[in-house]
């Protein structure tokens, strides 16, 4: 389980092809403090650590991605090269700044428009059909592992969603989003409460 606070970035040293992809990652942790069969969030996406290493400040540490995690996630997102953000599992007292996530990610949007509002940057995101139903206006959504507010919602004809959010300079400068693109593609995660309300809602209708 995940807040949606990112805690570093990330970045994909190598990615090596066996029957699944092994990504190592270098992140400005310990690696003392970063255990094998951990979980960390890597933008958005729960992963287990299976070897660690490097020194304070310049560890490194490893994951297996599946086929199926590759096919579910942004295009692009397993190559050498790519920064991501981090966040490690939450732990039991830690203050729960976003909202609960749990790693898993419920679609692909794509950047819609992107253009600077004040000193903040203002995003545009295209959402499937299917997570239409779980977008609501200041609900909660997680975009590439960062726990963002809904600030509007708009419905399209084919049952797709358009929904608006607010980068703050904070959160551009902590976080891959900042970095953000027209077109480009970002991993996806309904908030969890929102997702048990609609299946609810679903058996009594």
């Amino acid at each position: 389980m995940f807040t949606g606070i990112v805690t570093a970035i990330g970045q994909i040293a190598s990615v090596e092809q066996r029957g699944d992809l092994r990504v190592q990652i270098t992140c400005p942790w310990d690696p003392a403090g970063i255990a094998i069969g951990a979980s960390i969030a890597c933008s958005g996406v729960c992963l287990t650590v299976v070897r660690r290493g490097g020194e304070p400040g310049a560890a490194w540490f490893a994951v297996d991605v599946s086929a199926e995690t590759v096919s579910r996630t942004a295009k692009g997102m397993w190559a050498e090269g790519r920064a991501l953000n981090l966040e490690p599992s939450l732990r039991l007292g830690d203050e729960l700044g976003g909202h609960i996530v749990t790693g898993h990610v419920d679609a692909v949007g794509r950047v819609h428009d992107w253009r600077p509002e004040g000193d903040s940057m203002r995003a545009l995101i295209a959402a499937p059909q299917g997570l239409a139903p779980y977008i609501a206006t200041k609900g909660s959504i997680t975009v590439d592992g960062v726990s963002l507010t809904v600030n509007s919602v708009k419905d399209q004809p084919d049952g797709s969603v358009l929904f608006g959010l607010n980068i703050i300079p904070h959160t551009a400068e902590v976080t891959t989003l900042g970095e953000l693109r027209q077109g480009g593609e970002v991993n996806l995660e309904i908030d969890v409460v929102a997702r048990y309300l609609q299946r609810m809602a679903s058996l009594r209708g």
